[in-house]
C-alpha cells in the first residue's frame, strides 16, 4: 500500500483558494458571453497549436542549427529569453501594437490614454531585451577567458 501525501495544512487552504479563486474568475468571465469565451479560448488553442508553435519551433531550430555551426549552442539561450519575452509582449498587446480594429477607440474610452505609441514602445523593449542579453553574455564570455588558464603556462 502507498502512503497519500497530502501536504501541510498551508499547501491545501492555498490549494482550495486559489481553486474558489479560479472558479469565481470562470463563473464572473462566462457569465456575459459564454460562447464568445469559450470560442476565443478554443480558437486561440488552435491558433497556438497549429500556427504559433511550429513556427517558434522552426526558428529555434535555425537559431540553434546556426549557433552549433558555429560551435556556440549553449548561446542558444542568450536569444530563445528575449525572443520569447518580445513575442509575450507582442502577443498580449497586439490590438494596441498594430493599431487594428476598433481597439484604439475602446482603449482611450476606457483608460482615458492615447493608443499612440505602443509600436515604438515594444520595439524598445525589445531592443532593451536582446541588447542585455547581449551585454550578459559578452560579460560571461569575457569571465569565461579569463578564468580559462593559458596554453602558454
Amino acid at each position: 500500500m502507498r502512503k497519500v501525501v497530502v501536504g501541510s495544512p498551508f499547501q491545501l487552504l492555498l490549494l482550495a483558494g486559489s481553486f474558489a479563486l479560479a472558479a469565481y474568475a470562470g463563473v464572473r468571465l462566462l457569465a456575459d458571453d459564454w460562447f464568445g469565451v469559450a470560442l476565443w479560448l478554443v480558437g486561440a488553442a488552435l491558433l497556438h497549436d497549429l500556427v504559433l508553435l511550429p513556427l517558434y519551433a522552426v526558428a529555434d531550430r535555425a537559431v540553434v542549427r546556426g549557433l552549433g555551426a558555429a560551435g556556440r549552442r549553449e548561446w542558444a539561450m542568450y536569444v530563445r529569453v528575449p525572443a520569447a519575452l518580445s513575442c509575450l509582449l507582442l502577443l498580449v498587446w497586439f490590438p494596441l501594437i498594430s493599431g487594428v480594429g476598433r481597439v484604439d477607440r475602446r482603449y482611450r474610452s476606457a483608460t482615458g490614454l492615447s493608443p499612440d505609441g505602443f509600436l515604438g514602445r515594444w520595439l524598445l523593449i525589445t531592443a532593451v531585451l536582446f541588447g542585455g542579453s547581449a551585454l550578459l553574455l559578452a560579460l560571461r564570455v569575457r569571465r569565461a577567458t579569463k578564468v580559462r588558464p593559458s596554453a602558454d603556462h
